[in-house]
């Protein structure tokens, strides 16, 4: 299935797992592609049919060893666009995803590793999320959602949610960027030791180190 709607349906079902461990539902994967159930159920039984994901009615999507290498190559893409985006032509954090989706779809292999090597192989890009190598070998730090924070846990911030431009553009504005310390106490939040007030989403938007 060479197609640029199965790769989204592919890098959304790897993407729901990466940082936290439910398997997404079909009803969720609609979501967050905006499509119609029905259509999503048509698109999972070829993809199933392909071997790319296992699903029985109603259940959960999981990819197979398959489907997730697959995924890992488009999350790659995805994520070397995005930070080639912010670090050769000035896009802010907030303006890459959307291009990202366009451009992940369309450049060359041999681009790419253009790319990759001209940025000096990032891990990551710039909100946190690890850029899979060649290999489709992934690093990551443990790691705890802040609305999960305890209370006097302290963490650099390693991961914020992409989706959200206005979010991102709220906690930049705030001062939250990915490496900046958050500490939590029983009266709110610590910036970098410092008292912040944080925008409304951004317990649930932002990973810091466990």
């Amino acid at each position: 299935m060479a197609s640029p709607a199965a790769d989204d349906y592919l890098k959304t079902v790897y993407s729901h797992t990466e940082w936290q461990d439910a398997p997404i539902t079909p009803s969720q994967l609609a979501a967050k592609l905006n499509i119609a159930p029905s259509s999503v159920t048509e698109m999972v039984k070829k993809l199933a049919a392909a071997g790319l994901v296992s699903h029985v009615p109603y259940g959960a999507v999981r990819l197979t060893d398959e489907g997730r290498a697959r995924a890992l190559a488009m999350v790659r893409r995805h994520r070397l666009i995005e930070t080639w985006l912010v670090q050769e032509f000035g896009y802010s954090w907030d303006e890459v995803h959307d291009e990202a989706e366009v451009l992940e779809h369309t450049i060359s292999d041999r681009l790419l590793e253009g790319i990759d090597e001209r940025l000096g192989r990032p891990r990551f890009d710039p909100h946190g999320d690890a850029i899979p190598d060649a290999a489709g070998r992934v690093d990551r730090e443990p790691f705890v959602l802040l609305a999960d924070a305890a209370v006097g846990h302290s963490g650099v911030v390693l991961r914020v949610d992409d989706r959200d431009a206005d979010l991102l553009r709220a906690l930049e504005g705030a001062g939250v960027m990915v490496g900046h310390t958050i500490a939590v106490t029983a009266d709110g939040w610590l910036l970098d030791g410092v008292a912040v007030s944080l925008p409304e989403g951004a317990a649930t938007a932002v990973w810091l180190r466990a």
